[in-house]
């Protein structure tokens, strides 16, 4: 990503609150880490490494597995199909399942009144409890694509950007009601802009598209304002995930199989 196409709300690396490389390095295999971009928040490797050695093993086996080509890049449209496709077809035979939330608030209301005794003393009496106020569906709505145990995952490959915050605030409720320890985000590292300025994007007969005589290129389709790894660092950076642990891998060329690297 080069500096004019970085605007307010996205970053390239991550921000103090990160956890240390160290502790990503003792938690996470070398080879992933030679392929991916690898960030932790509030611990998140050292916890996966530690309290979910069989769900950090079957990601890694996933992400080991896991290539792309230039034909899946440059595909028409948002292309949301085919990239997250191969993560399921590897995910879910090991049980990692699509989950949502409901529940209802059931407020109970405790009332109390103050009698005084002939000594001047006060004696607290508690009145009979009124009927609980209940607020339907209070929460609903938050779906994870991929949850197994106590570990959660998603997987943006180019959303709008805003789709963050979406899965941030999914995060957030399941490790808030207690469902989810840690949560695993995997999208687009900024080294792919390398491939997308140079890869002109497919029309819908397969040729590259064309405007004005001249070959689209993939950087449009894969803009700023779509889901990359400095829109997420962003928000992570600034505490959206709120207490959940958030373990992060970017996509990097490494896993575009037909694309030679420098």
């Amino acid at each position: 990503m080069t500096p004019n196409e970085i605007n307010e709300d996205a970053i390239i690396g991550p921000g103090l609150e990160a956890d240390g490389s160290g502790e990503v390095q003792q938690n996470i295999s070398d080879d992933i880490l030679e392929s991916y971009e690898v960030y932790s928040y509030r611990h998140a490797a050292a916890i996966m490494g530690n309290s979910f050695p069989e769900q950090l093993a079957e990601v890694e086996a996933a992400l080991r597995e896991f290539k792309i080509t230039t034909s899946d890049i440059a595909q028409p449209g948002g292309n949301e199909s085919i990239i997250p496709k191969k993560f399921s077809t590897m995910l879910r035979p090991c049980g990692w399942y699509e989950t949502r939330i409901q529940g209802d608030l059931v407020v109970r209301i405790i009332e109390k009144r103050e009698e005084i005794l002939e000594n001047g003393r006060i004696k607290n009496i508690i009145l009979p409890e009124r009927s609980p106020v209940v607020l339907a569906n209070y929460i609903d709505g938050h779906q994870i694509d991929y949850v197994k145990g106590r570990v959660a995952l998603d997987l943006e490959w180019n959303s709008k950007d805003q789709t963050f915050d979406r899965d941030l605030y999914a995060f957030k409720m399941f490790h808030e009601c207690n469902i989810i320890s840690v949560a695993i985000l995997i999208t687009r590292s900024a080294k792919l802009n390398e491939i997308f300025h140079a890869l002109p994007l497919k029309g819908k007969d397969g040729s590259p598209e064309q405007r004005n005589g001249k070959n689209r290129m993939c950087i449009e389709k894969y803009g700023a304002s779509t889901t990359w790894m400095g829109k997420l660092l962003y928000r992570l950076n600034a505490g959206r995930n709120g207490g959940c642990p958030v373990l992060v891998f970017g996509i990097t060329p490494h896993l575009v199989s037909d694309w030679p690297l420098v």
